[in-house]
């Protein structure tokens, strides 16, 4: 979660304030817009403006405008916290991308993010923003909680109070699908084509989520306004990925000194970016294939890419890495023995589950993602991201599983990355310390846990009985069954790094 945003100087930083003003008297070293920013229109309305997207989506724009100026300036709306348009407003909207990693910090100055608004203060002036001609696109960043959907249907909850306000009282809409209903209305009355709906946040079928909800809230409104919704309303699929840690104070204050002004809200993140989009843009779209976002037919193979080679070796790292020591996933990965069971994993394992169309470098991905984990920059915690297992584990781990027994593979790693997990959530360290379990199951893992008093066969065959996470099937398979039960019994008598070692 992104902290707060200070307009106070940090104690020794530069009082003079980064703003249109000062660029011209940045350090050569720090890029800088060179486009004219007076000259851009609002082409892109981004509901949900954040961290996240001031390192992605808008550090893409902005790269592209230095290539071919054209009229998609971004107007950024914040749906709760004023936090971002205290910060920026008073920078004319710059702010500060600091690019980390071993080799130092390289700095960018970001000129794209002309308007900034909260919307409970004035939903008129966004919507007002919304309906002018010159917006082709509407994207957002909201996370989960902010589809106001039943996550296990993918179905608009009806019931929520903010939906109800915003079907009671469509002109001060409260919810990022309230205002998109109530601007397409808007401009469908004034004859306006409607914009593209662009959802950035990390769902999977991202797009598919936005229109299913989109479209029911507006038949909800009006059947006939359903229908054009859903009739001319492009909602395509996108895939995100970048990790932006939360600015500290001592972020603030080292990126102004760098810059020799105050920045109030710089965004640090990792030199890996990438974005793949649905190429459905009826309304025109910023030519992103030239600054490296990939436009594709089909978002879902990308997805499970990421799903697999990113999110499984993540999980692998996480609990093995854990259980090692071993606080940080470049910790893990400067281990040897850690870097060569994670290659292997992707190479062996996960990787060759995998269909990718032509021209997807899976390879080149693997490499990227290799060099990601051993970034030392971004502090990424072992801890952090063990949290969640029982809803991680299905789509990282389980389903590669399942698509290797049924074509008769071996699976020894991705069992040992299970079998982890289980060792994890026993809820005691190899030290005999406790373990901090975080997972919307903990309180019955823990019974669990107790039940099985440190019996490596009882603690699996009793999570084994968690069907919600293993389904039906795979407990019932011995060949997914005696592989992990195994690996859990060497987890407990040798120790993660031995076991790793061995394995790898």
């Amino acid at each position: 979660m992104q902290s707060s945003a200070s307009t106070v100087p940090p104690s020794g930083a530069p009082s003079r304030r980064l703003g249109a003003s000062s660029l011209s008297t940045l350090p050569a070293t720090v890029a800088r817009p060179s486009y004219d920013r007076k000259a851009l229109d609002i082409g892109i309305v981004h509901l949900g403006v954040g961290a996240f997207q001031r390192a992605h989506q808008a550090a893409y724009t902005d790269a592209l405008l230095e290539k071919q100026f054209g009229p998609w300036g971004i107007a950024g709306v914040s749906l709760r916290s004023p936090d971002t348009r205290d910060a920026l407003e008073p920078q004319d909207g710059l702010y500060t991308v600091a690019v980390r990693d071993a080799e130092g910090e390289r700095l960018r100055v970001i000129g794209c993010l002309l308007d900034l608004l909260v919307a409970h203060e004035d939903p008129d002036a966004v919507l007002e923003r919304m309906c002018r001609p010159s917006v082709r696109i509407v994207t957002l960043t909201v996370t989960e909680k902010g589809y106001c959907h039943d996550p296990a249907t993918g179905a608009l909850n009806e019931s929520h109070p903010d939906i109800r306000h915003d079907l009671d009282n469509p002109d001060k809409p409260r919810t990022a699908i309230g205002f998109l209903a109530e601007a397409l209305a808007r401009r469908r009355a004034a004859g306006l084509p409607p914009f593209t709906v662009l959802s950035c946040d990390n769902l999977p079928s991202n797009g598919d989520t936005v229109a299913r909800i989109l479209r029911r809230f507006a038949d909800l409104r009006d059947a006939r306004f359903g229908a054009w919704v859903a009739e001319t309303v492009a909602c395509p699929n996108s895939m995100v990925d970048r990790i932006v840690p939360a600015t500290t104070e001592a972020d603030r204050a080292r990126v102004s000194q760098a810059l020799g002004m105050q920045d109030s809200w710089p965004v640090v993140t990792e030199p890996f970016t990438q974005w793949v989009v649905e190429d459905r843009f009826p309304a025109g779209r910023p030519s992103w294939e030239t600054v490296g976002v990939e436009l594709v037919a089909d978002v879902h193979p990308y997805e499970t890419m990421k799903l697999r080679l990113l999110n499984g070796s993540h999980s692998t790292i996480a609990y093995l890495g854990y259980l090692a020591g071993y606080e940080t996933v470049s910790d893990t990965m400067a281990d040897p023995a850690f870097a060569t069971l994670v290659r292997n994993l992707m190479d062996r394992e996960t990787g060759p589950t995998l269909h990718m169309p032509p021209g997807a470098d899976m390879e080149q991905y693997k490499d990227a993602l290799i060099a990601r984990f051993r970034n030392p920059a971004l502090r990424h915690r072992t801890w952090q991201i063990a949290m969640d297992g029982t809803q991680k584990l299905p789509q990282r781990l389980l389903n590669p599983i399942r698509d290797r027994l049924a074509a008769g593979l071996p699976i020894d790693r991705l069992t040992l990355a299970v079998a982890a997990w289980m060792r994890y959530v026993a809820g005691t360290d190899e030290k005999g310390q406790p373990i901090d379990v975080r997972d919307p199951l903990a309180s019955r893992l823990a019974e669990i846990a107790a039940a099985a008093a440190g019996n490596p066969d009882r603690l699996a065959e009793a999570l084994f009985g968690l069907t919600a996470v293993f389904g039906e099937d795979l407990p019932r398979d011995p060949r997914f069954t005696v592989p992990v039960t195994t690996a859990l019994k060497r987890l407990l008598a040798e120790g993660a790094r031995a076991v790793v070692a061995a394995s790898a």
